[in-house]
């Protein structure tokens, strides 16, 4: 089965869990249906439709989402029962949600206000809501848990600040200054494995990377920079709020210049041969590498440069892209309408998805015959 091929030229939507064989496709041509299949027998699972356009769908091992404009359906993924249907959501036209990866737990985050910056923290094992973060001003644009699933960041529409809170309780632990010239549109965040850092991407030519450290004032050397951020501190206590909060903003540890602007990606941290990189997959059709000092910060290298497609065709790229980087980052009516199911792929009884598809499987980035794990989305569905 060829995703990215002429077989299936309408699929706006893949998503799939982990290494596994399993593999979630929404189509152009049913948008309102999700079709789960075994890619490597090239078997149909189940497929279930909803009432109006799926927007996004997002899984780990204990949970299946299928986001709409305004609701969203939680199913076990083992046996795709539906659990909870939560309607009258929050208008969410881009079907913006993220859920988490650990296998201690498995958050839903979605906006919580389509007037403010909400953010609804919802425990989906357990089936309730957990807080309503005030995350920003504005309207939120990109919500990304870290791995541990301990940690949330969050990013505005006008893309300036990016803030990261604790999982459950919601509280602010970090607070990052993007840039102050122009509005941006946020289009990826991510954590590195070990939540030491995180990496947004946007619309402009400028991928940044924050380091997630509280400074201690007892182990600042005396240096002119450390004086002057004394001293700033100092002055913030009487300057208006918006100015302090600004001079209080942490800035970028670490910055990638990419060679386009204005082109959608997405980018991801991972550790490749020991080394920290950022992963950044693009509309040009290539796949950027870049390495990143842990120690120093400052401008990172680009170091592999990988072409994701032979052709030129600028739908096939709008497609699959933005896919790699994503996937390499998380490696590491109220029933629906109606369901049907296909013949039966050697699972247990009453089991859908065969235990041994959960399991871990390694990604080898060194390898150039690996393939990494797919998981894309298109920008917008039209209609």
């Amino acid at each position: 089965m060829c995703l990215c091929s002429g077989e299936s030229p309408d699929v706006y939507i893949a998503e799939r869990l982990f290494s596994s064989s399993l593999m979630v496709l929404v189509s152009r041509s049913t948008p309102f249906r999700m079709n789960i299949y075994h890619f490597k027998k090239s078997t149909e699972i189940c497929n279930y439709s909803y009432s109006s356009n799926i927007l996004a769908v997002k899984l780990n091992r204990q949970r299946l989402i299928v986001c709409l404009e305004e609701a969203l359906y939680i199913h076990n993924i083992k046996d795709m029962k539906l659990l909870k249907s939560l309607l009258n959501t929050p208008p969410n036209p881009k079907g913006l949600c993220a859920l988490s990866v650990s296998l201690s737990s498995s958050y839903l985050a979605y906006p919580g206000s389509f007037t403010a910056g909400e953010v609804t923290l919802y425990d989906a094992l357990n089936l309730n809501t957990v807080t309503v973060i005030s995350a920003h001003a504005s309207h939120v644009a990109a919500i990304a848990f870290s791995a541990s699933g301990t940690s949330l960041a969050s990013a505005s529409e006008k893309g300036t600040v990016i803030r990261v809170f604790s999982v459950p309780d919601g509280v602010k632990l970090f607070e990052f200054r993007r840039g102050m010239k122009r509005y941006v549109s946020i289009s990826s965040l991510s954590f590195s494995a070990d939540t030491q850092f995180l990496c947004a991407s946007s619309n402009t030519e400028t991928v940044h990377i924050f380091r997630l450290e509280h400074h201690s004032p007892s182990q600042e050397s005396p240096s002119w920079s450390a004086y002057m951020g004394k001293m700033f501190s100092a002055a913030s206590t009487y300057l208006p709020s918006q100015v302090s909060d600004m001079m209080h903003q942490d800035r970028a540890f670490a910055t990638v210049r990419l060679s386009v602007a204005g082109m959608r990606n997405i980018a991801a941290l991972s550790m490749i041969q020991k080394v920290l990189c950022l992963l950044v997959a693009s509309l040009d059709g290539h796949l950027y590498i870049y390495n990143i000092d842990p120690q120093e910060g400052g401008d990172c290298p680009l170091v592999k440069k990988h072409r994701l497609f032979d052709g030129d065709d600028e739908a096939e790229l709008e497609a699959c892209g933005p896919s790699y980087a994503a996937a390499v980052a998380t490696r590491t009516n109220p029933e629906p309408a109606s369901s049907s199911y296909c013949e039966d792929v050697g699972v247990k009884r009453g089991e859908l998805i065969p235990e041994h598809e959960f399991a871990d499987g390694p990604v080898c980035l060194d390898d150039e015959q690996e393939f990494p794990p797919v998981s894309f989305q298109n920008k917008q569905l039209d209609g």
